[in-house]
């Protein structure tokens, strides 16, 4: 069986899959060839880990029988169409996404960038640059955009905070909130939104859910940049409106240095860095192995999905 893979794997998590693969596969990485060597590898590839630009998947890939995504979302394959089963990352990044955005919110209510600031200009301010203005997490009425595995791990970790949560989706079984027009309803007594949308909702927290948010409540998104109308986000932050945002993606990546969203004191930008994690590219390399065990002895593959529906 021949393995492409396409994953920049760190040199010990390459050495460790090497290890680890049965004696029958063999892999090839793309690190190793030049660009006019890819799409040859690709062709002959059985087996396929990474994600490469969507054009070198528009051909025929007659060999192909299983991809593993290497991310979580995968919205700019909807349109590609192959005869191979694909899986994602399935929950493997919700937790660390999920720890990011809790440490973003308790940044915010506790002023932690403005105190890591004055740390590095060695200013001591004492209690009174903090004291009545730290809020508290605990408590705190938060919706969450979606229903997946990253909503649903933030509303374990919430609990802990005693934090009421209610999660937005059309059909999920555990969501409270099934539609626009009751996530509007609920938004004025929300002190904090948190986006795990995947991009396929393109646009869907708008300017008029913006304005419905409580004023002072906290936007955070960890999902895709295009699901949020960013110009009235930054104007609703901007005017005070809102109280803050921890915003792990944006609507362009790189984010541009000219960029308002950089100046705003009352928004933390963790540069899509969500899901990382210590040994990430190992664990990667361990959903590969586990589905393509599965693969070889014909059972069910994990964390399979459907390009054309975005999930």
């Amino acid at each position: 069986m021949h393995l492409f893979v396409y994953s920049p794997l760190s040199a010990a998590a390459r050495t460790y899959l090497l290890q680890q693969l049965p004696a029958d596969v063999a892999a090839t990485f793309a690190a190793d060839l030049n660009r006019e060597q890819v799409p040859a590898a690709l062709q002959a590839a059985e087996v396929l880990l990474g994600n490469p630009p969507p054009a070198l998947l528009s051909g025929p890939l007659p060999n192909l029988r299983f991809w593993q995504i290497d991310s979580s979302g995968f919205e700019r394959y909807r349109d590609v169409r192959l005869n191979a089963a694909v899986a994602n990352m399935g929950d493997f990044f919700a937790w660390p996404c999920a720890e990011t955005m809790l440490a973003g919110m308790l940044a915010l209510y506790r002023h932690l960038p403005e105190l890591a600031v004055l740390q590095t200009e060695k200013k001591w301010v004492g209690g009174a640059f903090v004291r009545n203005r730290s809020r508290l997490l605990r408590g705190r009425r938060v919706v969450i955009l979606g229903a997946g595995a990253i909503a649903l791990a933030l509303r374990q970790q919430l609990s802990g905070f005693e934090c009421p949560v209610q999660l937005l989706a059309r059909t999920a079984a555990q969501a409270h909130l099934h539609s626009r027009e009751a996530l509007k309803a609920a938004l004025p007594e929300t002190d904090i939104v948190i986006n795990c949308l995947p991009g396929s909702a393109d646009g869907f927290f708008s300017v008029d859910l913006i304005a419905a948010m409580r004023p002072g409540s906290v936007y955070a998104s960890v999902g895709r940049g295009n699901t949020t109308d960013e110009p009235a986000l930054i104007a609703a932050l901007q005017s005070g409106h809102l109280g803050g945002a921890v915003l792990d993606v944006t609507a362009t990546e790189p984010l541009p240095a000219n960029h308002p969203l950089w100046a705003l004191p009352n928004v933390l930008l963790t540069q899509h860095t969500g899901g990382s994690q210590l040994f990430e590219d190992e664990g990667k390399v361990d959903v590969l192995l586990r589905n393509l065990e599965l693969l070889r002895n014909g059972q069910p593959l994990e964390n399979l999905v459907e390009l054309s529906r975005g999930y």
